[in-house]
C-alpha cells in the first residue's frame, strides 16, 4: 500500500488538512496510508519545514511520497515540482525548500503541468500536490504529469565557518522542547577537533564537555550533545515549560544565533 506523508503550514484548526486527506482517500479508494509528519510548521517557514523533512523522510520506506504544503502558493513565476531523492518522492512549490533537503544530487526534477478540476488556485496542496501524489502512488510516471527540468529554486544554506582550531556555526532550528539545534555536524566537529579539549560558546555561556544523554547532568543544567540527526544541540535538562524553562527561553537562543567551538592548541 502506498504511503503519502503531509508536511504543511495549514494548521489543525481549519478544514484544510482534512480536505487534503479526503481528496487523497477519494482518489485512491482508501488504498493508501496517510501519515502526518506535521501540519504545524510556522506559516511560510521553509527552513524549518526543510529541517523537519530532512530528518524524518529516511525513516519511511523507499517509494514514500512526501507532500510539502509550506509556502505553497503557485503562480506563473513559481510552479509546482516533483523531486526524486534517495528513492523518495517530494511534491511541493518551487520555493527553494527542496534545495535545503538534499546533500547530493537528486535523481530528477519535474515541473508539474497536470490537469486540475478547478480554476481557483488558492489551495494547491489539495488541488495539485495531492493529485500528483496519487498519480505516483498508482504507479504513474512523472513524464505523464510534468516536464523534466534541470534546476529548481535554491535557498542559501547556512554553512559553518572553520579554522584550524575554531568552528563558527549557528542555530538552525528550535525544537518543540526549546532545544537549540545548530548546523555543526559531528563529522565537522571530529574533523576539526581531532579529539582535543574544547569550549562551546553561545551568548555569555560556555560548555566544556559533551553529554551522551540529557540526564547526564542535573535538572536545569545547561548541556551540549549531538542529537539523533548528528547535529550539535544546546539544551537544558528537563528545561521545558513547567520545569524552569528551555534553552531558547532561558539562554536566549534563537534561530541564527552564533554558536562557536574553540579547540585547545
Amino acid at each position: 500500500m502506498a504511503i503519502i506523508t503531509l508536511t504543511t503550514d495549514l494548521g489543525i484548526e481549519d478544514y484544510y488538512v482534512s480536505a487534503v486527506k479526503g481528496s487523497i482517500l477519494k482518489a485512491m479508494n482508501g488504498e493508501v496510508t496517510i501519515v502526518d509528519i506535521t501540519n504545524k510548521i510556522k506559516i511560510f517557514d521553509i527552513r524549518n519545514a526543510a529541517y523537519t523533512i530532512k530528518h524524518s523522510f529516511e525513516n519511511f520506506p523507499k517509494g514514500t511520497i512526501h507532500i510539502v504544503g509550506v509556502d505553497s502558493g503557485i503562480s506563473i513565476s513559481r510552479q509546482a515540482i516533483l523531486m526524486e531523492y534517495k528513492g523518495h518522492y517530494f511534491i511541493g512549490a518551487d520555493n527553494g525548500l527542496f534545495s535545503l533537503i538534499y546533500d547530493s544530487a537528486p535523481s530528477y526534477f519535474y515541473e508539474l503541468n497536470l490537469d486540475i478540476d478547478t480554476n481557483v488556485l488558492t489551495f494547491p496542496t489539495r488541488d495539485i500536490f495531492a493529485k500528483a501524489a496519487c498519480h505516483i502512488a498508482r504507479g504513474g510516471t512523472p513524464e505523464f504529469i510534468g516536464k523534466k527540468i534541470e534546476k529548481i529554486a535554491t535557498f542559501q544554506k547556512p554553512i559553518p565557518q572553520t579554522q584550524e582550531y575554531f568552528i563558527r556555526g549557528s542555530v538552525v532550528h528550535i525544537d518543540s522542547y526549546g532545544n537549540a539545534i545548530t548546523n555543526i555536524s559531528k563529522k565537522l566537529f571530529d574533523d576539526i577537533g581531532k579529539k582535543r579539549n574544547f569550549t562551546i560558546g553561545f551568548r555569555n555561556y560556555e560548555v566544556k564537555a559533551l553529554c551522551q544523554t540529557y540526564s547526564d547532568v542535573g535538572d536545569g543544567t545547561n548541556l551540549a550533545l549531538f542529537n539523533t540527526g548528528g547535529n550539535l544541540e544546546i539544551a537544558i535538562n528537563r528545561g521545558v515549560e513547567g520545569y524552569g524553562g528551555s534553552a531558547s527561553q532561558l539562554l536566549g537562543l534563537k534561530e541564527d544565533e552564533i554558536v562557536t567551538v574553540t579547540f585547545n592548541k
